[in-house]
């Protein structure tokens, strides 16, 4: 397994890092079999929903485990390249699932818990999967469209038993655990191994292939972002459907050797159960969204014992300086922030050792070039509006996709000038951190000023009346475009001209005031894809 340095002095371990990618590599193999033969170290604790069952599964366990559903699936004449829908909970037999599939050479795609009956059906046929493997609550969904799929031909069902479907608790008690590397096909590198579908914010998810290396690749991830020791209980919160749990209960983790935590928690969020069981279980390193971040800035959490915790990291929205301030108090830590897509590894983040600065994304991850650029990919310069984007170099960056699955048009879109372009925007200070502007669509031009809907956002955020908001641009004959704010309320609020502004006042003295929104919508909920994104392309069509 590649070894990294330490981060002594960024700029110089940046630009000193070689990552070296195999030819071959198979996490299955390489990873999670050498770790079962050398150790019975834990892999992951898994905690049922009531919090009554607690059980730590070792590498060894985890790989027999692996290994029995490989058999059902070699016997079943599955072959390398095939596709299958995976979709449970958070509960053991997804990470045995997966695993045998990554030996095998069976392409898992995982989908979240909350796809509905016609997801399933645009997944299964976009890529015209062979297999669906899903628990209870998802059989009735591919039931319902399973004529609409030709290429489906074989139903594994997890947990219960159910007609014209094959149990895998019983196929894998029935199989043996023995499997040689030799007794399968090898895999390459480059060879698919996951398949993810875009958040789809502004079109029909896309395919996004993942192959071999992505595992490796997330070495950056988890050892320079999350900063993962060998001894380290780490605990990520994810649906098992979003790349997240890739990038945070799975490849980084093992790779270094942490423990993960995997708790099948209620999809209402219970800060208490959550808070508990940190302390209970002596979690060191911890992640979560910064919504979440934002829910703990309201609770004393002085009951709570986080201790444990020496490292926290968050990614994706603004996060207050308030919910900051409460998170450090109670555990010592402040949330590392970072950035990455579905199609990459870690790209940007704020490291153990390099000085946080509030809002900032932080620098580039050692080993990947990471620009702000303009259309033409030359270099913006400090402080202009730019695209996030990874140079395309030989060797080929680490964790960097390839293309969308059949999707020409789209990655012509995104790989040009010798660059991947994230579709995001920044900027870049004289020091080199990044910081985050939005996504390319959604920049808002009004009166010659270019606006970061982000940023009204973390202003809107600070004001005690305002829950949630999602910040577009909306058509107007004199300035080309003025900034709208929909927003939903807080507990307490109600909607108001004086409320609108006052909101609007607040804004003007948290950022430069011609950034406010002249216009204030209240609506009871937000317009958001599946993973939890709020789609703004919906609100700039109603604007």
């Amino acid at each position: 397994m590649v070894k990294l340095p330490d981060l002594k002095d960024y700029e110089t371990d940046k630009n000193d890092l070689q990552f070296t990618i195999p030819e071959n590599f198979n996490f299955g193999f390489d990873v999670i079999e050498k770790r079962a033969e050398a150790s019975d170290k834990t892999a992951f604790i898994y905690i049922n929903r009531s919090r009554e069952i607690v059980e730590h599964h070792s590498f060894k366990d985890l790989n027999l485990a692996a290994n029995r559903f490989a058999n059902v699936l070699l016997k079943m004449g599955v072959k390398k390249g095939e596709m299958a829908l995976l979709i449970t909970p958070r509960i053991p037999p997804w990470y045995q699932i997966l695993i045998a599939c990554i030996k095998v050479g069976v392409v898992a795609m995982p989908g979240t818990n909350l796809l509905t009956a016609k997801d399933i059906q645009y997944r299964i046929n976009k890529s015209r999967a062979k297999l669906a493997i899903v628990t209870e609550e998802h059989a009735h969904k591919i039931e319902e469209i399973q004529k609409e799929c030709p290429s489906l031909q074989h139903l594994i069902l997890v947990g219960n038993q159910r007609r014209g479907w094959l149990h895998y608790e019983t196929a894998c008690r029935e199989s043996s655990d023995i499997l040689q590397r030799e007794d399968v096909e090898p895999t390459s590198s480059e060879d698919m191994m996951l398949v993810y579908f875009t958040s789809g914010t502004t079109s029909l998810p896309k395919m996004v292939p993942r192959n071999q290396s992505y595992a490796l690749a997330h070495l950056l991830t988890g050892h320079y972002w999350m900063d993962l020791k060998e001894s380290d209980i780490h605990w990520t919160l994810s649906d098992t459907g979003w790349a997240k749990a890739a990038w945070g209960m799975l490849f980084g983790q093992w790779l270094i050797g942490a423990s993960v935590v995997f708790y099948d928690g209620d999809p209402k969020f219970d800060a208490d159960a959550h808070l508990s069981l940190i302390g209970k279980l002596g979690v060191t390193t911890f992640c979560a969204p910064p919504t979440i971040f934002r829910l703990f800035g309201q609770i004393d959490l002085s009951p709570y014992d986080l201790s444990s915790v020496r490292h926290t990291v968050s990614a994706g929205e603004p996060l207050n300086p308030e919910a900051m301030r409460n998170w450090e108090k109670a555990t010592g830590t402040v949330p590392h922030d970072g950035y990455g897509q579905t199609e990459t590894v870690n790209l940007v983040a704020n490291f153990p050792g390099l000085a946080i600065r509030p809002g900032s994304m932080g620098k580039p991850v050692p080993g990947l070039e990471v620009e702000i650029i303009d259309d033409e990919g030359k270099r913006c310069p400090d402080g202009e509006i730019g695209h996030i984007a990874v140079k395309v170099t030989d060797p080929y960056p680490p964790g960097l996709f390839r293309g969308y699955f059949e999707d020409p048009e789209a990655n012509s879109k995104v790989f040009r000038n010798g660059w991947y372009y994230t579709g995001d925007t920044a900027t870049r200070d004289a020091d080199g951190y990044i910081w985050f502007v939005g996504r390319a669509d959604d920049i808002i031009s009004s009166a010659s000023y270019r606006i970061s809907p982000f940023e009204v956002e973390s202003a809107l955020q600070e004001h005690p009346a305002v829950a949630e908001s999602a910040v577009v641009g909306k058509k107007d004959p004199l300035r080309g475009e003025i900034v709208k704010a929909f927003v939903t309320l807080a507990a307490g609020f109600e909607a108001s001209e004086e409320l609108i502004k006052d909101i609007q006042d607040f804004v003007k003295n948290q950022t430069a005031p011609y950034k406010y929104p002249r216009e204030i919508e209240f609506r009871q909920e937000l317009p958001k894809t599946i993973s939890g994104k709020i789609r703004r392309v919906e609100l700039r069509g109603e604007g």
